[in-house]
This record gives structure tokens, C-alpha cells and sequence, in this order.
């Protein structure tokens, strides 16, 4: 398969091998602040008996309420208090289960704990609050949680086979937050990472901003992101920025700053030595999110500069769909564009630190 318009794509890419060369030097604000700091704050449960969420019992609300509070009482960021919920979602359906399964017969409660002493005695395991904390605590001592995919995260505390079990609860949980939290709140533009935000569609912030080739390859031409307008690589660049929380200026990944070891992010031709040198995964497994990236004559990407794009969505069949800008033939180049690509197709998937492979 040969993707209409890649070559398209990537030649109007050249001119961000000069830019780069100007915004080398850009250097972002001194003094970072860690994701959980920034991360939308703990909500307080409220839940009374005027509270109903469809699908869900008087004890299912109350477990989670209890859980909600536990992460309250630990200044839990509300996307840590919503993996919990998802967690005890995808352990117990929210439910006090005194029993356990075939890989842990002595597992019980909430979080399905086991009898190994890390946990607390029967009665902290079968105590909602109790099993709740000590669920949270453990989170807490998880290295760089907050960047983590929330199933990932999940899995770091509680070990089970498979690390996305806990994927399709996520929206579950993010629903019975909301339903059960005592006020508004919004993880968009929160500073949480935000894993598979792709997906939104073209909500790419300079859409309708000039191109290089319509006003000169200029500071009129240059996005916030340091690279050039409606180009392949300034809109894999935000999806970067969106997914890990940042959606504003100050951007956290620019051009000249993306690199740890000095050298610009550049054309697509050297994205992947750029996650390399930042310590970040590939792999050649999509997944939502993930950088689509196509070595230089790959699957129809210019020969020389090759091409990035965006997994918008993950299909059975083996495909998956592509998301990104400047994909198209003229004279609709430099616009937003979808099509489904065989997942053999590309060079290699570039995950962000909020994702990791399903080995």
C-alpha cells in the first residue's frame, strides 16, 4: 500500500531544517513542574441518596465515593483518583468480594488484595476506605505515574497478566467521577497527561494560520511549536504537547528544545533518533496516540524527508487510522487529513511515556 500524498507531505518539511536553526537556542522556563503538581486537584465525593448513575447500584456509588474520598485525603490528583476508581472497576465491578479467582484464590475486597501482608489484614481488605488508601499509597510510590497511560499505572501497583486489562474501565471511571464529584472540573488544559487524546479530529490550533509557501518561510509562518504551519510536523508536535497536558503556551516540547542532547527535532526524516536521544519507546505496534513514523521512501513518504503523522484509532483487522497534516495531494495540501493504512506500512511507532507496548 502506497498512501496518497506522503511525498506531498514531507517536501514542504524542508524548510524546517533552517527554522530549527534559528530556535535552537529557545530554551524552555527553568524549573519544570512535575505533572502531579500541576495535575487537576482531588474532588470530594458527594454522594446522598439523590445520587444515581445509570448501570450502577446504591453499594456500586458508595465504593466509589469511598474511594474518591481516600484519594482526597491524600492530595490525590483527580486523574489518580479516577485509575482508582477504574482499577476497582476492572478488579471487583466496585463491589466488596469476599472471594477470589484462580490466579489469586486468597485476593478479596475492592482491589481483589492479596493475602501477602502488603495489603493489611482481612478486615483492611475487605474495608472500603482502608483497601482504598492503601491502593493509593502504592500509586504514589509509582515513579512518574502521572505520565503513565491510567491502565499502566493500574498495573504497576497491582501486577496483574496483563497490563491493559484495565483499558476499557477508564471511561467508566471517568463518568462515575464526574457523576459523584461535589463540583466541576475538566482534565483538558489541566496539565495531566492525557493519553489517546488523538481522536478529537482537526482541532489542530492553527488551522487556518499561512503557510510557508503563501507568506515566506518567516516568523508569519512559524507556529508557537517552532515549526512551520499546517506542516506534518507541527501537527504531530501538538498532539505531543496535547497528550501530555500541555495545551497552551508556554509549550513543554518545541522544536529546539525537544532533544536532550542538543540537536533540533527537525524534518521527519529525524524524529526517530529524537525519541531515541530523549529516552522515549518505539515500537511497530499502534496505539492510540502513538507517532506514526515513515523512514524517507517508506510506504510513499518522500524519499528524503520522510513523513509523520498520528494513530487516530486502532482497528482488528490490522489497520489502523492515520490522522495528520499535509498528507494530502494538491490543492488540498497543507490541510487535515485521515486515511486507514495497513499497520506493516510504517517505519516505526514513536510512543509517548504515557504509552508503552503490549509485549
Amino acid at each position: 500500500m502506497k498512501p496518497t500524498g506522503l511525498v506531498i507531505g514531507a517536501v514542504a518539511s524542508v524548510p524546517v531544517l533552517s527554522v530549527g536553526l534559528v530556535f535552537a537556542l529557545v530554551l524552555l522556563p527553568a524549573g519544570s513542574v512535575p505533572a502531579s503538581a500541576v495535575c487537576a486537584p482531588g474532588v470530594s465525593a458527594a454522594v446522598d441518596g439523590n445520587v444515581a448513575v445509570e448501570g450502577y447500584s446504591p453499594e456500586q456509588l458508595q465504593n466509589a465515593a469511598a474511594i474518591i474520598s481516600a484519594g482526597d485525603r491524600l492530595d490525590l490528583p483527580v486523574k489518580g483518583q479516577m485509575i482508582s476508581v477504574m482499577v476497582a472497576l476492572g478488579e471487583s465491578g466496585l463491589r466488596v468480594l469476599d472471594r477470589g479467582d484462580g490466579p489469586g484464590p486468597d485476593s478479596r475486597g475492592l482491589f481483589q488484595q492479596r493475602d501477602n501482608g502488603a495489603w493489611g489484614s482481612y478486615e483492611d481488605r475487605m474495608d472500603p476506605a482502608i483497601s482504598a488508601t492503601n491502593f493509593i499509597k502504592a500509586l504514589q510510590k509509582v515513579e512518574g505515574w502521572e505520565l503513565l497511560e491510567p491502565t499502566i499505572a493500574g498495573n504497576k501497583v497491582q501486577r496483574n497478566a496483563d497490563p491493559y486489562h484495565y483499558q476499557k474501565y477508564w471511561p467508566r471511571a471517568v463518568k462515575l467521577v464526574h457523576a459523584l464529584s461535589d463540583g466541576e472540573f475538566s482534565l483538558e488544559g489541566s496539565g495531566c497527561a492525557i493519553p489517546g487524546q488523538s481522536g478529537a479530529g482537526d482541532d489542530y490550533p492553527w488551522k487556518d494560520a499561512p503557510t510557508w509557501l503563501e507568506v515566506g518561510a518567516n516568523d508569519a509562518s512559524t507556529s508557537p511549536l517552532n515549526m512551520y504551519y499546517r506542516e506534518c510536523v507541527d501537527f504531530a508536535l501538538w498532539r505531543v504537547n496535547q497528550q501530555m497536558g500541555s495545551t497552551s503556551e508556554p509549550f513543554k516540547f518545541l522544536n529546539g528544545t525537544f532533544r536532550p542532547d542538543g540537536e533540533r527535532l527537525g524534518s521527519a526524516v529525524t524524529w526517530k533518533a529524537g525519541w531515541h536521544a530523549k529516552g522515549w519507546p518505539t515500537g511497530t505496534t499502534p496505539r492510540v496516540g502513538a507517532v506514526v513514523w515513515y523512514a524517507p521512501g517508506t510506504g510513499g513518504a518522500d524519499p528524503t524527508f520522510g513523513h509523520v503523522a498520528v494513530v487516530k484509532e486502532v482497528r482488528d483487522d490490522g489497520t489502523y487510522v492515520e490522522e495528520g497534516y499535509n498528507g494530502n495531494p494538491p490543492p488540498d495540501e497543507h490541510n487535515y487529513y485521515t486515511r486507514t493504512v495497513s499497520s506493516t506500512v510504517p517505519s516505526a511507532f514513536l510512543y509517548l511515556p504515557i504509552q508503552e507496548e503490549n509485549k
